[in-house]
């Protein structure tokens, strides 16, 4: 799995322009004294442009000021600087170091950063014992990217036994506060009854906040549930809406579906034409019963 870290944290900009150049000045002046906190908003004002041209060399320069202060979100910043080559020249292993004392001192989105880069063996090496217990520190927080990334390790046994109810708890917290994936993850193993007992409309209530969200194969599995009338009330027309959601964001199977709903006259007009286009598609991405489909046309 390659899961993408978290970025730069920064303060929410409330204020007008004028304002917030008021208070850069002010925190410039904090920040030459050697505060801390001062010397981080003058970094995240340097790195998004805030009353101040952007410039990310000045960036790390008072993230790294911070930083060595012992200030986390400093830290974290430095670490995500190093790992992108903001400012600085890109250095893993200098990425690893400022997010371990920054996920040493709780910082969620340090000690998740590090879980992947143990996890990915980027900067350090692979360890996924480590990776999940980093995850776990961060989910424990309610991270919910985390809780996912957790329940992933649990229903695939990498760096910790499998444990599928272990999994479904990690998926449904991490689903109960929005995470797209989680909920996805969480439907699968509710319409399989993996470490949960099988609950078809419950699953389809999981896919189908997942769809909402745009995850194609939530998507698609919606539409199944829909032509099969599982868990959900048999609908051909929803079913097609789905499938077309899932095929135009280029899911091979959605475009197989929407090609046998135009062959077949499932919630809308009998269309060859359509549904050789979507076999086509879905055959272009090696997906066989497309292309099989589409040589008996």
């Amino acid at each position: 799995m390659n899961w993408k870290k978290f970025m730069i944290a920064g303060v929410v900009a409330t204020l007008l322009c004028g304002e917030v150049f008021a208070g850069f000045n002010e925190d410039l002046a904090a920040a030459k004294r050697g505060d801390a906190e001062a010397q981080f908003n003058v970094g995240v004002s340097y790195a998004n442009g805030e009353g101040v041209s952007k410039n990310l060399f000045q960036a790390v320069y008072w993230f790294r000021k911070a930083a060595e202060q012992g200030f986390a979100k400093a830290q974290y910043n430095l670490g995500v600087c190093y790992e992108n080559g903001w400012g600085v020249s890109k250095d893993l292993f200098q990425a690893v170091y400022w997010f371990r004392k920054a996920a040493e001192q709780g910082h969620a989105n340090a000690q998740y950063n590090l879980g992947v880069c143990y996890y990915d063996g980027e900067g350090v090496s692979k360890n996924l014992f480590q990776a999940v217990y980093w995850f776990r520190k961060a989910a424990e927080q309610g991270f919910a990217g985390t809780q996912y990334n957790l329940g992933l390790c649990y229903a695939n046994g990498r760096g910790v036994s499998k444990d599928l109810f272990q999994a479904v708890y990690w998926f449904r917290k991490a689903a109960e506060q929005g995470d797209k994936d989680a909920q996805y993850s969480l439907g699968v193993r509710y319409e399989n009854g993996e470490g949960v007992s099988k609950n078809m409309r419950t699953a389809a209530e999981w896919y189908y906040k997942a769809a909402l969200q745009g995850v194609p194969h939530a998507q698609m599995n919606l539409g199944v549930l829909y032509v099969l009338g599982d868990g959900v009330g048999k609908s051909h027309n929803k079913a097609l809406y789905w499938f077309r959601k899932a095929a135009e964001q280029g899911y091979a199977k959605a475009q197989y579906n929407l090609g046998l709903c135009y062959k077949n006259g499932w919630g809308v007009r009998k269309n060859i034409t359509e549904a050789k286009k979507w076999f086509r598609k879905a055959a272009e991405q090696g997906l066989e019963t497309a292309q099989e489909a589409l040589d008996s046309l």
